[in-house]
This record gives C-alpha cells, sequence and structure tokens, in this order.
C-alpha cells in the first residue's frame, strides 16, 4: 500500500532556502522497516549541516532532511518482530527524512517510548538527551567533583547536559553569549557562567580552578573556541569537540597536547555511540529514566509547524533560538 507524505527535500547543498516541501508517493515499508506517522519532529543543528554540505560526501542528493523524532508504527516490513501496529516509538539515526509526516524507517533504530512521556517532551529531547548521555556518561564518565567546561550552555545540548552534570555531582562552568542565555544556564544549574562576549573565559577558568584548570571541556562551537579551550584543561584533561557551529577548527599540532599537559582531544559522533543496538537501548532507557525523574527537562522548547522548517533554520543559523526545537506535522498529536 502507498502513502501520501508531505516531506522537506532538498537537491542542493545550500542556504535554508534549497528546502523545498513536496507531496511524493511513500512505499510499504521494506524488510526490516516500519512506516510511521510522525507525532513530533526533532530539530537539531546536525540538520544545518546536513543541509549545508558539510558531510556530503555522506549524502547524495536529492536528500530528505532530519533524524530524531516520534511516531505510531502503522506498517510493518518482513522480518520487524519486536513493534506492533500502533506502538508509540522514538528514533535517532536512519535516512535522514524526519522532515515529513509519514516516513519509512530501519526498525533497528526505534525505541519504545514510555506511557508516562509525551511525544513533544521525547520529540523535544531525543536526540539532544542522546548525545549529552554520551558525551558525559561514556564519551568521558564525568565524576562527582569534577570540574566542566560546557560551551554554547543555553542550547538544545548544553542545558540538556548540564542539568545532568549538575545531578551528577560536578561543578558546571558555562559560557554563553548574551545575560538572557546567562540567566539559562544558571536556571539549568550551572555553577558560573561566563559571557565570553563580555570576558576572557581562559582567565575566568583559571579564577575560578585557581589556576589548576578544568577536568573536561566540552566544545559544540569549533573555531571560534578551539584553541583557547586547550588552554583551560589541567593536565591530562580532556577536550571533547562535538560541533563547529562558529566554524571548522584549524588543523592541531599534535605536539602542543603533550606541551600543554598530556592532553586528550576526541571528536565523537553520536552515531558511532549508538550503533551498537544493545548500547543504544541502554543510553535510552537511560534517558528516559532521567527524563521521568525530573533530573532533565526539555529546556525553553520552541514549537514550529512542519511547514515553517526554512524558517527554523533560519533562527537556528542566526543563534536566536534557545535550547530545543520541535516541528509539528498536521494531524492529531498525543
Amino acid at each position: 500500500m502507498t502513502t501520501t507524505t508531505e516531506a522537506f527535500r532538498f537537491s542542493e547543498f545550500g542556504a535554508p532556502e534549497v528546502l523545498k516541501c513536496e507531496t511524493i508517493a511513500l512505499s510499504a515499508p521494506a524488510a526490516g522497516e516500519i512506516q510511521i506517522r510522525q507525532l513530533a519532529i526533532g530539530v537539531n543543528y546536525i540538520d544545518v549541516y546536513h543541509r549545508k554540505g558539510v558531510f556530503a560526501a555522506q549524502l547524495p542528493l536529492p536528500s530528505g532532511l532530519g533524524v530524531e523524532g516520534v511516531g505510531i508504527v502503522t506498517a510493518l516490513g518482513d522480518g520487524v518482530g519486536n513493534l506492533n501496529l500502533g506502538d508509540r516509538v522514538a528514533y535517532v539515526g536512519g535516512p535522514p527524512n524526519a522532515y515529513s509526516t509519514h516516513r519509512n524507517l530501519p526498525a533497528v533504530r526505534a525505541l519504545p517510548v514510555p506511557d508516562a512521556l509525551e511525544s513533544e517532551t521525547v520529540a523535544a529531547l531525543i536526540f539532544k538527551g542522546l548525545t549529552a548521555e554520551y558525551l558525559i556518561h561514556r564519551c568521558v564518565p564525568v565524576a562527582k567533583y569534577d570540574i566542566v567546561l560546557f560551551h554554547a550552555a543555553a542550547g538544545g545540548v548544553g542545558s540538556i547536559a548540564t542539568q545532568w552534570l549538575k545531578h551528577l555531582g560536578a561543578t558546571v562552568i558555562s559560557t554563553v553569549g548574551s545575560p538572557e542565555k546567562a540567566d539559562i544556564a544558571r536556571a539549568n544549574g550551572c555553577d558560573h557562567t561566563i559571557i565570553y562576549t563580555r570576558e576572557d573565559f581562559r582567565a575566568r577558568i583559571a579564577e575560578i580552578t585557581g589556576g589548576k584548570g578544568v577536568h573536561v571541556v566540552y566544545d559544540s562551537v569549533g573555531a571560534d573556541t578551539f584553541a583557547r579551550s586547550l588552554d583551560c584543561l589541567r593536565p591530562r584533561g580532556t577536550l571533547v569537540s562535538f560541533g563547529e557551529a562558529s566554524g571548522p577548527v584549524a588543523p592541531l599540532n599534535l605536539a602542543s597536547l603533550g606541551a600543554k599537559g598530556s592532553l586528550f582531544v576526541t571528536r565523537p559522533s553520536i552515531a558511532h555511540y549508538t550503533a551498537d543496538r544493545s548500547e543504544y537501548e541502554a543510553a535510552a532507557k537511560n534517558l528516559f529514566r532521567a527524563i521521568e525523574a525530573g533530573i532533565v527537562k526539555a529546556p525553553n522548547l520552541a514549537k514550529y509547524r512542519l511547514g515553517d522548517a526554512v524558517k527554523v533554520h533560519e533562527d537556528m543559523e542566526s543563534r536566536s533560538t534557545r535550547g530545543s526545537i520541535i516541528l509539528i506535522p498536521s494531524g492529531p498529536s498525543r
């Protein structure tokens, strides 16, 4: 059976205007796939990278967009035995086709959603929450009393991660771009908030830590902060570079890591931390428990209609958004 879906697609890399909404026929799910009616669609900055062609080698055109959402299972492909029609599932990964009313999805990416959780909350948190989960629990497991610097702490991942870090007992230092964002960071539990447009965060880190530096820096900003972030680490500290909102990081002289204190640098990807099904499920359960316990909350949730996807991307790139963003398709939602 063929279903009609409204979906945003693009046939060239570029500005938000390359995104076009199309009405297309969606075939029945293939073996190992499910078909879902979307309830809420998560928006993440990786969508901007995909649209601009940062990962062009991995994304043949034309393409859909979006890698996270929540929906109701409406059809099952051959060989799918762990899901039923009517199940509510969340997902991260698979082919980028989340900006749509209906889609097909590899069943291995579908995660059952606990009944107690609202679809919009899960859509707002699933990608960013799983990103925060692997960053602070598995990439660099943060322990009680560790001192952490988190850049862009008022953003989607930053807001979630800093809430969770505070629960773990870490001392959380954040950088933000404005007093308004500083208020958000403090509300999420940050112990120290630095407005990087007004002061040198390296000097403030030295002051806060008594010159010792931090155990780990989480940096999604990239070009504008990377080199200075290295200067904030204590010996044998780790810089986790997981984004480049301000542009690509310049080539790194490996010898400088030794000179600065035998430092570690990693450039992780959520794809590699959720590729194994059992690890993916365990991470999701950890996140869902944190949401249900109130440890992690969807920060400053902004809702847009699916048809406003171009506007969403304009707002993200102008850095005018706060917290998490979701798209709402037409039709009933939970």
